[in-house]
């Protein structure tokens, strides 16, 4: 073989390795797995380092006390179970967003660091000062103790002790939830979405299948919105641009882009209602569709117990109560005249029971009046 094919063939080989290293976006693995202990300097420099420093957000970030872990470049919880914690507790931050590192404490395995005042409310110190009298201690700077905590953490675990690193190695091991180069909002939300999606962004395009979030990033906030039903279906329609320029109406159900209409200022019109990027959904949206149904009905029956049946007969029920029988004795008749005079008379109310008599009536004459003669 020949020198100058052989070095050919050399400098092919190692083409693809020369480029990589020299290209500054592709991460370099680092290890530090035979890097001694943490030196007492050292952390000194990291926390002036890195303590109230201005980052960006790469991952999603939960509020509450249960943060993130990064180990070996992974991070957990992740997937649903970060899904799950965001629609439970909130979030505290979110990819693209700006947080502040308002504490870093070194341990003997791991780095904690806090984002945005942590999880925690932390007093000032001058709200711990207290004034005693004859009535108890009264705090100078009364705090509100109801006030909740809007940050998180993560924890950068190792498999040993915290190595000796300097600032920019210890940011590259960070580089999975922090950024610490300066650009941007739109710039570090590009880098957490996927690839036709950022482009899209780029070009203020609208595709079916984004959320509110990409739509936002892609076109701004609208100048109008419009919420109607569409066959027993809310939607959201967002409308960019007026006449004499195009208009585009995006439309949503719920979280996600379900049909995009431009009208061009020559009279064409293009309609797109076919899919064009899957975005993985979080608990979130099916929790919102819960809570859009109504409530049931408040009732005292007790879980799984069945209704009572509401059917009404077939038809209707006299609920009237019967009418009491009459005497049974013997009927005494009419045609027997009475023995001081008087006639006998007969109820008109009784059907078929005995007669009673009824005493005459009261004489209407004067008092000092002869009663008529007796025969």
């Amino acid at each position: 073989m020949k020198p100058h094919r052989s070095l050919r063939l050399v400098i092919l080989v190692f083409l693809p390795v020369l480029a990589s290293a020299g290209n500054p976006s592709t991460p370099q693995p680092l290890d530090l797995s035979k890097a001694p202990a943490m030196s007492k300097e050292t952390r000194q420099n990291l926390v002036h380092a890195f303590e109230a420093e201005l980052v960006y957000i790469r991952t999603a970030f939960p509020m509450g006390r249960v943060g993130l872990k990064l180990h070996n470049g992974l991070i957990s919880p992740s997937g649903q179970e970060l899904q799950m914690m965001m629609a439970t507790y909130g979030p505290a931050a979110k990819p693209g967003d700006l947080a502040r590192i308002s504490d870093i404490r070194i341990s003997d395995r791991s780095i904690h660091f806090e984002i945005n005042g942590g999880p925690v409310k932390k007093k000032k110190w001058y709200q711990r000062i207290e004034v005693g009298g004859m009535g108890g201690t009264t705090p100078i700077a009364p705090s509100d103790s109801n006030a909740n905590a809007r940050g998180s953490f993560v924890d950068l675990i190792f498999d040993r002790s915290v190595p000796e690193m300097t600032p920019p190695q210890l940011k590259q091991l960070l580089l999975p939830v922090f950024d610490f180069n300066s650009k941007s909002a739109v710039e570090a939300y590009l880098e957490t979405v996927p690839p036709k999606v950022k482009q899209a962004i780029k070009n203020h395009q609208v595709l079916v299948g984004m959320n509110h979030e990409m739509v936002i990033y892609s076109k701004g906030r609208p100048a109008k919105k419009d919420r109607e039903k569409d066959g027993g279906t809310d939607y959201e329609e967002w409308i960019y641009g007026e006449p004499p320029q195009d208009v585009e109406f995006v439309r949503f159900v719920s979280d996600e882009v379900v049909r995009d209409e431009v009208m061009k200022v020559g009279g064409e019109k293009i309609v797109k209602t076919e899919k064009e990027v899957n975005i993985e959904k979080g608990p979130a949206e099916a929790k919102a569709s819960e809570q859009s149904r109504p409530a049931n009905a408040p009732t005292l029956r007790r879980p799984g117990e069945a209704a009572p049946d509401t059917t009404p007969a077939a038809g209707p029920t006299n609920t009237r109560p019967a009418a009491a029988p009459g005497p049974t004795g013997p009927s005494i008749p009419t045609d027997t005249p009475d023995p001081n005079g008087v006639p006998r008379q007969t109820d008109p109310t009784s059907t078929g029971g005995s007669t009673t008599p009824r005493p005459a009536p009261y004489p209407t004459g004067a008092p000092d009046s002869p009663g008529p003669p007796r025969a």
